[in-house]
Formats: C-alpha cells, structure tokens, sequence
C-alpha cells in the first residue's frame, strides 16, 4: 500500500510502523486538538512511512509482557513498577520520565485492550500478570506479578490491534519505502522533511513535513548474536547523526541473557517466570548465587553478566548444533513445568526450541546465551517525545521534530531496561508524541511560522532528494559495470567468493563480529580502541565502496542495504565512543577495567554526534536519590 501521490506538505510524517509509530499515528488522529484543527476547516495531512509492511515490524516478535500495576495483585502499585524502574536503570534514569511510565501504565494497558488486544485472563477475568525480571515490591523485598501477558505473543496481539485501529482510522501509509535523509535548516533548529526512497519503483521522494516523527526501532544488528529482526539497522538514529544531531546514552546496549545458543532467537524471560531454571555445566542452578532471593528473576544485564561468569570459569556447556563446540552457553532447564502448561502460556518458546534447536524443552535442556537484544539510548526526547540537542547546559527543542520507541532517548530506561517496559515505553510515550503532534497541528501561528519559512525549506528538500536520486543513478551504474561480461560458464568458480568482491552483508557480518567481540556483555579500553581502528582502517572505506550488483532500480534490497551498512557503521563508531568515554560500569555497560559505578563523576548522560564530541547532561533526580543496586 503506497500514496497515490505525494502531498506538496504534510502535517506529520511518522517514520516506521510499529508500536510507537502506529500508537503516534492513533494519538494524534483521535486527539481532541487534531479534531479542532478539522473543526477549523483545515484538513490535516498524515503519512506513516514504513520500511516494512507494518505486520512485519519488529514489534510483533515481543513475547513476554507489558509491565503495569494493574491493582490486580496484592501489594504492588505505580509506586513500586517507579522505584523498579529507575533502580533497574541503575539510578541513570529520568525520574520525571519514569513516574510517567509507571502512572500512566494502567491506563495505556486498558486501552491496548480497549482496541482489541486479547490479554491472557485469571480464573476470575482479570488481565493475568507473571513476573518478570526485577519487578519487586517493598522496595525490592518480594517478587510481583507486573507484566500482563497474551500467552507468549503480546507484541503480535499489540502489533495487529494498533494496524487494525490505524486502517479503521484512514491513516495513509507509504510501505516498503526507507527513509534516506533527514532535512533539518541550516541552524538545526527546525525541521522541514525528509527523502525516501520507494523500493517498489526505485524512485526518490523529495516528502515536505511540517513535523516529523522518527520511530524506526532499534540496531541490535550491530552485533552478531542478536534477538533482532534483519531491518533493526539503526536508521532513525544514524539520520539523526547525519543530520548533525546527538544521541544520548548510546553506550548502553541489553544482553537478553536468553537466546537461543547459535541463532540469537529470544526465549522470552517468561520462560523463567512460569518456572524455568538456569543451570551450570554441572547441574548447579547458578543464579541464587549471584542474585539472592530474585535467583533466575533478577534484572537482565545481572543474569547476562553470570552467564558469562560461569562460561568464563569453565562451566559453561556447547550448543550441541555448534561444529566448534565452544562452552559458551548455560542450560535452560523447563523439565520443571507442567506440559500441558507449558504449551499454553508458553508456545512460542516451545514452538522456537523444537523447530531451531530440535529440542523438546518438556524433556531436554536448552543451550542458551546472551543475545543483543535493545538499545536503550538514542535520540534524546522530552516526555512529549520533542527532540531536541544538548548545548551550553540547556536544551535546545528542534522545532516539529520527534521521536519514540527505541530509536528514541526519553531515559525511562536508564543504563538497564526492565523486562515489560519496551513495549509500555513504546505504547505510551508514542502516543504522548502523536497527541503533541496533534496541538501542534492545531496551533494557527505554527502553521503560519512554518509556512513562513517557505522557499528555503522547500529547497533543501529538493536539494537532498536530488543528491540522493544522483546518488541512486551512480550505483545502478556501478553495477552496470561490474557485471560480468562473455559467457557466465567462462567466470572463475570461486569469483564471488573474491575479497574484491565485497557486499552490504559481509560487511554487516564483518561488523556485527567486531563489535560482539569489543563491547558485548563487557568491554574494556583496549578492546573498544581494537573495534574503533577496525572500523576506521577497514569497515568505514568499506561501506563508502559499496555498490549493488545488479542495475535494477526496482527491488532492488541491495540499495537499502548499502545504505543500513552504512547507518550501522556510523552507529558503531558512535557507540564506540559514548562506550570509551564512559569510565565506570553502569548497567548494561561493564567495563573490566572500570569495574566500580562513578556517580561523582558520571551521574549523568552521554550526548554523542557524529564528529565524537561528547558532552554530559545532568540526570533528572526526582524523590530518589542514588544507592546501592543489588538483586
């Protein structure tokens, strides 16, 4: 489903269709303002950019949960799901921005299921709740039921609601289109657009915005073993970077401790709240070790960190499907939990389990180990989901620029995010954007101001669609020319197999390595400063080399490709970076040779751009100041 035509100015451009986007695209369009603005004889216009079709966006892989203090369990309320979240984050969240999330929770559940997602129910109707990974009450003294659940598919229940509310709304989208560029003015004050490419054509959209709204997900494709889809490149946030924007606390990426051994695929934390076990290469269910009392529950990048302990210290086991036989996984033990059970709260772990592991979790072991599975930092945002810059001490607001989900930096997730609260950041603050978006389109003198700004923007428009259309025109040619020529049975065997012979997915592969070696789990200096050279000798003239192999503008993928390899090569350089300059460890992010929390010196969030200057902006300290984290 593409435009019929492209609007000479939109109102709001959202870019991506997953949860954030299409919950921005429903708050906007059912926000009393938006009807104002109808009520006034203006007839706003609305597109969804997606990358995808959106049935396809990552979303709809979420298995677990969405956290929320739904008054349905004996002592838990908003107060706690707060102080769980800003402990879980280690004290690097924005207080301001977490009691949002846990106050508004309830209410963003109860809509979910308002429009039509089928949440799993207790004997007496409720919404049912399991627990999840450092979700506490009593300041952490007893595990609660916080994360309401559809089986194991709630991101699929929430991804088909939310796109079947946006048709029934008219919502116009341009699928399987990829956004290029970011248009900002000159002073990076305002936005005015962005270029996009429609894979179906392979023709390139000069797309006027008065407002735009980035939700294009995160890059867990930086690393190799990944819960990832293939499309989670980076792009909003490397448009960011290009645009000359910063991103705020990059550094931090969550190790799911489950994936499944050699494929990354995500066993959802679920599988350990309905009573799955780790266990050691000798049996040993290691976790109560580390974690006292939350044992297996404890907080993601605490489980992820003793995995790689026990591996370390030779107790790890081989996945039985790797020919290196490398000890670099733990079991996941699920004996423990009624079969019948099992394949009702659980079936797409054991659908999962049987059908990439030829396992039956009911009888065997699994093999898992840490897998990249979200970004917590990105491009900063206020609660209202405003994108601004850090300068002189202040934020600066780019004027109509926004962004949500996890491209995004509202700093609800701090240095370590919980389990369940993806989707709740995803869900609400998407739409907080969508209804700012939406009084921002109702107000008169905004539209006035932007009309104002006229032929300049207008112009940048043209002129970064016109670079890129340039751009698209070399590389086809490119490929022209590098096609082989004669009889394909004279070419050597061996010929695509040639270094020469370079391409967008070896590169991926090539960096997702250097980077799983530098930063995954745990870093150090010296491995960080290995993966920054491996990128600027290597990788970076790589991805500037690249050209597609066959001359076909029309779906053709190895466009985009090239275009994600570079977005994630930039990415990784940025992460690099934040990941240097940060000498403490903090959440996800444990460096060995700053083994210790530094609150005196780095309480604070990292504010990186693309020229690696870094500045540090004060987090938001509410009614709870900094202690201890244990589990």
């Amino acid at each position: 489903m593409s435009p019929k035509h492209v609007e000479a100015m939109y109102d709001a451009v959202i870019i991506g269709a997953g949860a954030a986007g299409l919950s921005a695209a429903l708050g906007l369009v059912r926000s009393p303002r938006f009807e104002q603005a109808k009520a006034e004889g203006r007839d706003p216009s609305i597109l969804v950019i997606s990358k995808l079709q959106p049935l396809r966006s990552h979303t709809g892989s979420a298995e677990g949960g969405i956290a929320a203090s739904l008054g349905n369990v004996e002592h838990d309320d908003w107060h706690w799901h707060y102080y769980d979240t800003v402990k879980g984050g280690d004290w690097l969240v924005d207080q301001d921005a977490a009691k949002l999330l846990a106050q508004d929770a309830p209410a963003t559940v109860i809509n979910l299921e308002r429009s039509g997602v089928v949440f799993s129910r207790t004997e007496d109707g409720r919404i049912a709740q399991r627990r999840f990974g450092g979700h506490t009450a009593d300041f952490g003294r007893q595990p609660v039921r916080r994360a309401a659940y559809a089986a194991d598919r709630v991101g699929h229940q929430i991804l088909h609601a939310l796109w079947q509310q946006c048709v029934a709304e008219g919502i116009e989208f341009a699928e399987e289109w990829y956004v290029t560029d970011l248009v900002l003015d000159e002073g990076r004050t305002r936005v005015e657009g962005v270029v996009a490419f429609d894979t179906h054509t392979g023709e390139v959209h000069a797309v006027h915005a008065r407002n735009v709204m980035m939700a294009t997900g995160g890059a867990g494709r930086l690393f190799h073993t990944t819960s990832n889809s293939w499309d989670l490149t980076g792009d909003g946030m490397a448009l960011a970077l290009d645009a000359g924007l910063q991103l705020e606390d990059v550094e931090f990426v969550q190790f799911h401790p489950t994936g499944l051994a050699h494929t990354g695929i995500l066993l959802s934390e679920a599988a350990r709240a309905e009573g799955g076990v780790l266990r050691n290469a000798d049996g040993e269910a290691f976790m109560e070790r580390y974690a006292p009392g939350h044992a297996d529950l404890a907080a993601r990048d605490v489980v992820s960190r003793a995995i790689r302990a026990e591996t370390d210290a030779g107790r790890g086991v081989a996945d039985p499907k790797d020919p290196d036989g490398r000890r670099d996984c733990v079991w996941l033990d699920m004996t423990g939990i009624d079969a019948d059970h099992m394949a009702e709260v659980l079936p797409q772990v054991v659908e999962t389990i049987r059908k990439y592991a030829d396992l039956d979790p009911t009888k065997d072991y699994v093999p898992v180990k840490p897998t990249a599975h979200y970004t917590m930092g990105g491009i900063p945002v206020t609660t209202d989901g405003e994108a601004y810059r850090w300068i002189d001490g202040g934020r600066r607001i780019v004027d109509g620029l926004f962004a949500a989900g996890e491209c995004s930096c509202v700093s609800v997730h701090g240095a370590n995010r919980l389990g369940g609260n993806s989707l709740l950041d995803a869900c609400l603050f998407g739409t907080r954007a969508g209804e700012a978006l939406a009084a921002r389109i109702a107000d008169a003198a905004t539209a006035k101001k932007t009309a104002d700004a006229g032929t300049d923007a207008a112009d940048r428009v043209e002129a970064a669609a016109d670079a890129r259309t340039a751009e698209v025109k070399r590389l086809l040619a490119q490929a022209a020319s590098a096609a082989p020529t004669g009889d394909a049975d004279d070419a050597p065997a061996d010929d695509a197999d040639t270094a020469t012979d370079d391409n967008a997915y070896r590169l991926m592969a090539d960096l997702g390595t250097t980077m799983e070696q530098a930063v995954a789990v745990r870093c150090d200096g010296r491995s960080i400063d290995e993966a920054l050279e491996a990128i600027a000798a290597d990788l970076a003239p790589r991805a500037s080399a690249l050209h597609p192999h066959s001359d076909s503008p029309a779906f053709n993928q190895e466009l985009t490709a090239i275009w994600e390899a570079r977005h994630l090569t930039e990415l990784g350089r940025t992460m690099l970076l934040a990941c240097r300059s940060r000498r403490e460890s903090r959440g996800s992010l444990y460096r060995t040779d700053f083994p210790e929390r530094d609150d005196e010196r780095f309480l604070a969030h990292s504010m990186t751009d693309a020229d690696a200057a870094i500045a540090w902006q004060p987090v938001h300290i509410d009614d709870m100041p900094p202690q201890a984290r244990t589990y």
